[in-house]
């Protein structure tokens, strides 16, 4: 079970863009589990510069946010969460 304020955290993120974070894993092929808001347990957040990255994994897939929007969606594995660069296996446009 993840704190409160953490799955507060992970809620308002998805919720907020659950049709961009649906259509992400739909075009990724990763629509299998991690359907469900409730499934997504992890939260990894930083700044760089002045813009705020987080990445919202469940146990089969991760999706990452740039300030509010979700950009990409990948497999989870748990060498992202040890990374220097978390973005860097998710493709980033811009």
């Amino acid at each position: 079970m993840t704190a409160p304020t953490v799955e507060a955290a992970i809620h308002e993120l998805m919720d907020l863009a659950w049709n961009v974070v649906y259509d992400l894993l739909a075009g990724r092929g990763l629509l299998g589990d991690g359907l469900f808001v409730e499934e997504y347990t992890g939260i990894h957040s930083w700044l760089d510069g002045r813009v705020r990255y987080t990445v919202v994994h469940s146990r089969e897939v991760a999706v990452l946010f740039v300030g509010t929007r979700p950009v990409d969606a990948i497999v989870f594995h748990h060498d992202l969460l040890g990374a220097d660069d978390p973005k860097g296996f998710f493709s980033v446009s811009g």
